[in-house]
Order: structure tokens, then C-alpha cells, then sequence
């Protein structure tokens, strides 16, 4: 069964986003005074003190023309109503209740869909006032909340206990990550052509595309079929460096990508061809790394290099001298604009989501644990072997092993990349971050 959904509608700027981001854990909303900022709907899956569901943030509700950006940003709104399980209408219970609120509490109503009211920004009990003002809306009673500050989740919790239609036990505790869409973000450099890549891999104009680098304000999330395959793209701003970022905007937009990249379980970093391996390519590789993210390289614009004999060769050579922490990672060359080597892409990653997903039984990992130290063995510290006595594989995406013995803590750096680069090679772990964690005996009378 499909995970139950849940939309959140109000007019503008009354906390629609930061109740999203509190809702799925993470900063996946842009949040500004500014009203307009979320411009798209924007998804994200909630695993709530054993609820498992979709929220669904959609533009301010606002009255305008329908071929307007803004009518277009309200139809949207009115399809997620729709499609909705549940609906959580926000107001801002400092303000009151407002004209503007009145037609839109009408329209969630003739909608017959569940309706959860929230009075938001009644921290510290402000607001208190509007919140009761809120029972003229005729959607129920309010809950005085704070989405900046947590109060009133609990009673949201209740309220969503008795509003969404009945989950399984198994369904309820399942992770809603699990075997589902497999999500993927594109990143890289800003006009590095992610929004070209994207429009030919759903064979339509999806996104806004144009030679101004910025254009893509906010991280987009895109339903997609892959042989059959189901995948979330996740289209970013491009990530440029700090110092050249003065519009608060656009800083959003550049956090709102890193935000991406932690919700992605495969991150695509899209190199200019006829650019590659700037420093600020490596920074956003070391991110995705440090995320524990899987990663495949993607070289675009290749259509305008692909007369340089020896060119990828030569550029895959780069990649595993300037990027050792993921070394063996795809590269793939491309051309989004002419739609050459999408599948190649996509190849790479599904075997990439592949590795940084698999598991290794803990007896393979003891045998090839005893031969690498044999080969190798480690280092004496104050004329004492460290002995690592045995290892185990803790968890997967990514792969992260655990190794207990004696002194670990003072194992050399040299020695732990030795270590994993033996793992990689051993059980074919290419590209994938690879954690190690070491674990000391803390028996005293442990001599080894």
C-alpha cells in the first residue's frame, strides 16, 4: 500500500515550510520572510512516533488569475488538497485569522478531505488569542503550535493518529526510505547543465533552463521511471563558493543543496567537461563524502570534447589522484543537451546505490581481515604490536565496518587508509564512502 499523504496549505508566510522541515527531520524547504519563496510542491517522507507518511508543501494560497505565476502556484495547491489524505491548514495565530483565510478554509472544506487545524507561531503561549479566533474557521478545533520551537507536536501527533487511515505494525515501523523510489541528486557548479540533464531524462521542459548561471533557486524534487525503475531526482542550485554569494536568497538556495545531497542516497556531481576537476568540484565531492552519500561523476557538455583522443582516459586518471576517498568511482561522459549517455548514467547509478547498500557477512570479513594484516602487519607502538583481533560490518549505506583490538586508538592514519582501500578491493566496494570505526579493548589485563 502506498504511504498515506499529508498537504500543508495557508496563505502566505504563515510557517507552511518550517513545519515541513520539522515534520521530515530535515531543512528540505527554503525558509525566508519573504512571502513566494516555495514556488513548486515539494514532498518529503515522515516517520513520526510510528506514523509513516508523505507531506506535501505547497505555495501560499493566494487569489490571482490563473495564468498567473501565482494562479499556477495556487492550482498546484488545489492538486495536493485533492490528492491529500489528511490536510493541516496553518494560520498565523498572531496575526488572527484574516480575510484572505476565509475562501481557502471554504475550499479545503468542499475538498471532504480530513482537515487538522494548526495555529502556528503560538510560542511561549503568544498567539493564544488568534489561536481561538481560529474556531470561526468552522475546520475543528485549533492547535496552538510552534513550528520554529516543537510546542504542540504531541497533539499533532494525536491528531494524525485519528486522521490518517490505519497503517499495518509492519508498515508503520517500516523505514520510508525503504523499497522505494531510489533518490538521486543532481549537483555540481553553477550552468554545469543540471536542469538540461534533468528535462531529457523526463522528455519535457520540467524545469526552467537558460544561459544565466542561477537560475534554479530551489532544491526540486521530480518523480521519474527508470526501466522500470522508480527514482527521485532531485535537481539543486548550483553550489558556488561562499564568497561569491551576497543575496540571502541564494544563500538559501546554495544550503538548500547540501540539504539535497543528505536527503539523496546517490549524488550525481555533474562536471562541466570542458572545466573539470575545479577546486570547488572537489569541495562538493568531499561533502557528498563526508555525507556518506554514494556518488557517480557525470562529465556533460562531452559532445564538445569528444574530438580530444585520450581525453577520458586522462580525466578518469584525475579522478583517482585528486579524489582517493572515493576512489574507483563511475565516471561517466554525457551530453544532457543531446541526450547521449543518460542510460550510461543511470547504469552507473543503480550499481552505485548497489554497493553503498551491500552487506558483507562478518565471517568473509574475518578472513579477509587475517590475510590483510598478515600482509601487512600493523605498526608496534612503545615496542607493543597493535593486534586488531576482529571486524564486523555495523551497517551499510554506506558500508561501515568496525574493528576491535588492542591500541587501535593509536593506529596510523596510513595504516586505516591501507585498510580500506584493502576493503574496497576485497569485496568490490568501488566509489562508495567507506567508514571504520575502531574499537579498543578495555580489558587491562588484555596484553595481546
Amino acid at each position: 500500500m502506498d504511504m498515506p499523504t499529508v498537504a500543508i496549505v495557508g496563505r502566505p508566510n504563515v510557517g507552511k515550510s518550517t513545519l515541513f522541515n520539522r515534520l521530515v527531520g530535515k531543512k528540505l524547504a527554503l525558509v525566508d520572510d519573504r512571502p513566494g519563496v516555495t514556488r513548486d510542491r515539494r514532498e518529503g517522507d515522515v516517520a513520526f512516533g510510528g506514523l509513516v507518511f508523505r507531506v506535501i508543501d505547497t505555495a501560499g494560497l493566494e487569489e490571482a488569475d490563473a495564468e498567473s505565476l501565482t494562479g499556477r502556484m495556487r492550482m498546484q495547491t488545489e492538486a495536493a488538497i485533492l490528492a491529500a489524505d489528511v490536510v493541516l491548514f496553518v494560520i498565523d495565530a498572531r496575526a488572527g485569522v484574516l480575510p484572505a483565510d476565509q475562501p481557502f478554509a471554504e475550499q479545503v472544506r468542499r475538498a471532504g478531505v480530513p482537515v487538522i487545524l494548526i495555529a502556528n507561531k503560538a510560542e511561549g503561549g503568544a498567539g493564544m488569542a488568534g489561536a481561538y479566533e481560529a474556531f470561526s474557521l468552522g475546520l475543528g478545533d485549533p492547535i496552538p503550535f510552534s513550528a520554529e520551537h516543537g510546542e504542540g507536536v504531541g497533539e499533532l501527533h494525536t491528531a494524525l493518529m485519528e486522521a490518517l487511515p490505519a497503517q499495518d505494525e509492519d508498515e508503520a515501523v517500516e523505514d520510508p526510505t525503504g523499497d522505494r523510489a531510489l533518490r538521486v541528486a543532481i549537483v555540481g557548479r553553477p550552468n554545469a547543465g543540471k536542469s538540461t540533464l534533468i528535462n531529457t531524462m523526463l522528455g519535457e521542459d520540467r524545469l526552467l533552463v537558460g544561459p544565466e548561471a542561477g537560475i534554479t533557486r530551489d532544491s526540486i524534487s521530480l518523480d521519474w521511471e527508470w526501466r522500470g525503475r522508480r527514482i527521485k531526482l532531485h535537481d539543486t542550485a548550483g553550489m558556488r563558493r561562499r564568497a561569491r554569494i551576497d543575496d540571502k536568497l541564494e544563500k538559501l538556495a546554495v544550503s538548500d543543496g547540501l540539504r539535497a545531497v543528505r536527503f539523496a542516497e546517490v549524488v550525481v556531481m555533474l562536471l562541466d567537461a570542458t572545466i573539470p576537476f575545479e577546486k570547488q568540484d572537489l569541495t562538493i565531492v568531499d561533502l557528498v563524502e563526508s555525507e556518506g552519500r554514494a556518488l557517480v561523476i557525470g562529465l556533460n557538455k562531452w559532445d564538445l570534447v569528444a574530438d580530444q583522443p585520450g581525453l577520458l582516459k586522462e580525466l578518469r586518471e584525475d579522478c583517482t589522484r585528486l579524489l582517493p576517498q572515493v576512489r574507483g568511482v563511475a565516471v561517466v561522459p554525457l551530453s544532457g543537451l543531446a541526450g547521449q549517455g543518460v542510460d550510461k548514467l543511470m547504469q552507473a547509478v543503480i550499481g552505485a546505490a548497489e554497493v553503498w547498500d551491500r552487506r558483507i557477512s562478518t565471517s568473509r570479513i574475518n578472513d579477509w581481515l587475517s590475510e590483510a594484516t598478515s600482509r601487512n602487519p600493523p605498526p608496534a607502538v612503545s615496542g607493543r604490536r597493535i593486534k586488531i583481533r576482529y571486524a564486523t560490518q555495523v551497517k551499510s549505506r554506506p558500508p561501515h565496518f568496525a574493528l576491535f583490538g588492542n591500541q587501535l586508538d593509536a593506529l596510523p592514519k596510513s595504516y586505516t587508509r591501507y585498510l580500506v582501500n584493502a576493503l574496497r578491493e576485497a569485496f568490490d566496494l568501488p566509489g562508495t564512502p567507506i567508514r571504520l570505526s575502531l574499537r579498543t579493548s578495555q580489558n587491562p589485563f588484555d596484553k595481546g
